[in-house]
């Protein structure tokens, strides 16, 4: 046997070490440069993550594979919806869209205020919600150039930074309108349908639709979990006037291919049939101009309507007449849509509106805004002898070419009784077929529905009895009613494979946009202007030494909107005597606080004028420390 010595076992035991040594450094090197191909490797997947958020695909490109129809049904990836507008009200569109960290926002609009919202210009979403997660927003699609889906965008740019993706003439008047709001550097990325936007795990694709507006689009939503529609706002038609037909075959397409859920605008949802073809409306313009002969012709409507005003210009150059426009939302329109080619003039048909003076009636045509009546528009004003360029009376033939947005109807019908007692023959929609509508009816909204055979419908754009009727087109087609979900401003639901799943409500609501003022008017502001608008205001001034508990001088009543004083002055000297003594009885009763007296003199006062009048005006005390 064999037997090694002590030398040689520690020379044994040193050589071991020694290979322990180096083979632990081997592994350490390999754990380094492991744990660096690691980080390099998210390093790239972050970059390309980021690369894919800008990235847009030109139409006929392919999307990627996670977007497989096969592979769609075997995932059950939730994607989580919020509705800060658009929902039981008309217009202020918005909503956000989020899957795996990522939100895509579609439109961002404003709204017309109600008839109580005294003083208010207009009214847009309240973007809270959209700020707190402002870290996740990869961008926003706007679907058209309407006012109710880009009007509040310039509110929203000044604190979040995002691309916003549209077509050229909606980014056109998107660029005006920053212009206007005095906003800085955006990213405005002009794209069209057909393309695919690429925003971190989602990707939205862009279809061609019809509307009363030109370039407008529907967007087709790939994520993870599915495909969503959304239909923007939109109609079938065969022979549009200057756009081309709607992309049928993409929503078929789509059906084919398997979608999870359809959001489909419902305004017209209650109108049975088909939207009339614009063509309707070319017809209904040659008779009318005809008609109106050696009249000065002038025509109401919505500034966005770039094909109406297109027919406009088109029947003014066959029967020989100039066009000139009023109505500062009305040129800002045209020169763009001029400026970008989808408005298509003759040289020399447009004039300015100072040169309609050196005309005769017969060869004019007025374009205006105003067809909804709204108070500080071009056709309110002549119709109130307030427009510093056009004078009407008897002699002008006025066309209202529009539809009065629920709500606006009593408006517009002022302005058409006040035009009438001026002489002016009137036409308007409810007599002639001078406007159609931009929104589908039953029938297409039907044929969207067959084609793109969604598993979810959620209604959007419209009040709750356009979102109901819907709903009930979309059962009697074989929808489940479990698999329908109707929202309201603020509603936040998750949709997946399995269904729809409502979560809490999110931040939301209205803030009012006054002058220069965002926000600073709210429900206490507009609950005062209407009671002044209604029963007036009284003020009270005293002088008071509450140190010695005397009143020095008045109370003096002034009235503004509650009575005319020089019929009502027993009413007054007898307000004045309970402010007296209210004044009076507070010093005794050694009062200091001047709140506390105020209250005390307000209630005593009420009290007098419900009791003499009936009514409620509201009451300002003001005290004056002698």
């Amino acid at each position: 046997m064999n037997f090694n010595s002590g030398s040689d076992r520690k020379s044994s035991s040193k050589q071991t070490r020694k290979n322990n040594q180096s083979q632990n450094k081997q592994t350490t090197q390999s754990s380094a440069q492991t744990a660096r191909r690691s980080q390099n490797n998210r390093s790239h997947k972050q970059t390309g993550r980021v690369n894919k958020e800008r990235k847009i695909l030109r139409s006929g490109q392919k999307l990627p594979s996670k977007f497989d129809k096969h592979a769609e049904g075997k995932k059950n990836i939730p994607v989580k919806i919020a509705f800060l507008g658009g929902l039981n009200e008309i217009g202020k569109n918005i909503t956000l869209f989020e899957c795996e960290n990522d939100i895509v926002i579609i439109d961002c609009g404003m709204a017309f205020p109600d008839i109580d919202m005294l003083g208010v210009d207009l009214v847009i979403p309240d973007f809270s919600y959209v700020l707190e997660n402002k870290s996740k927003i990869r961008g926003i699609i706007l679907t058209h150039g309407h006012e109710d889906h880009i009007g509040a965008l310039p509110y929203l740019l000044k604190d979040l930074k995002v691309p916003v993706y549209s077509t050229a003439l909606t980014i056109g008047l998107v660029q005006n309108k920053l212009s206007e709001h005095d906003v800085g550097t955006c990213e405005l990325r002009t794209v069209k349908a057909g393309d695919k936007i690429e925003f971190g795990c989602m990707t939205a694709e862009l279809i061609h639709v019809n509307h009363s507006i030109p370039d407008a689009v529907a967007v087709a939503l790939h994520t993870p979990g599915g495909t969503i529609v959304h239909t923007g706002d939109f109609k079938i038609d065969f022979t549009p006037t200057t756009d081309e037909i709607i992309d049928l075959a993409k929503f078929a397409s789509l059906g084919q291919q398997g979608v999870l859920a359809l959001m489909a605008d419902s305004t017209n949802a209650q109108r049975p049939g088909y939207t009339m073809t614009e063509q309707t409306v070319n017809e209904s313009f040659e008779h009318l101009f005809a008609r109106a002969e050696n009249s000065r012709i002038i025509i109401a409507t919505f500034a966005s309507n770039i094909s109406r005003v297109q027919q406009i210009i088109n029947c003014s150059q066959k029967f020989k007449r100039k066009v000139a426009f009023t109505g500062r939302s009305m040129i800002n329109y045209i020169s763009t849509a001029k400026e970008l080619g989808y408005l298509k003039v003759p040289d020399g048909i447009i004039v300015d509106i100072d040169e309609l003076n050196n005309l005769d009636p017969g060869q004019s045509v007025v374009v205006s805004t105003g067809s909804q009546g709204e108070p500080m528009s071009a056709l309110y004003r002549m119709a109130f002898s307030d427009h510093k360029k056009v004078c009407v009376g008897a002699g002008d033939f006025i066309i209202i070419s529009a539809n009065p947005i629920p709500g606006n109807e009593k408006m517009v019908g002022t302005v058409v009784d006040e035009l009438l007692k001026r002489g002016c023959e009137v036409v308007y929609e409810s007599m002639y077929e001078v406007h159609v509508s931009g929104h589908a009816c039953c029938e297409e909204l039907k044929i969207i529905h067959a084609l793109t055979k969604p598993k979810l419908f959620i209604p959007v754009h419209g009040e709750q009895k356009h979102l109901k009727k819907h709903a009930r087109l979309a059962m009697s087609m074989g929808m489940p009613k479990q698999n329908i979900f109707i929202g309201d401003i603020g509603s936040c639901i998750e949709i997946s494979q399995k269904g729809i799943k409502e979560l809490a409500p999110v931040t939301s609501g209205n803030v009012f946009v006054d002058g220069l003022g965002v926000g600073d008017v709210g429900s206490i502001v507009l609950r005062d202007r209407k009671l002044l608008s209604e029963d007036g205001l009284i003020v009270v001034v005293a002088g008071l030494d509450t140190a010695h508990g005397e009143l020095i001088s008045g109370p003096d009543i002034v009235s503004r909107g509650f009575v005319y004083v020089k019929e009502s002055e027993d009413l007054l000297e007898g307000i004045r005597e309970v402010a007296t003594n209210q004044f009076i009885k507070c010093m005794d009763d050694r009062m200091r606080d001047h709140n506390s007296i105020k209250n005390r003199v307000k209630e005593s006062i009420l009290r007098y004028i419900t009791a003499k009048t009936g009514r409620t005006p509201m009451i300002l005390t003001i005290i004056v420390e002698l």
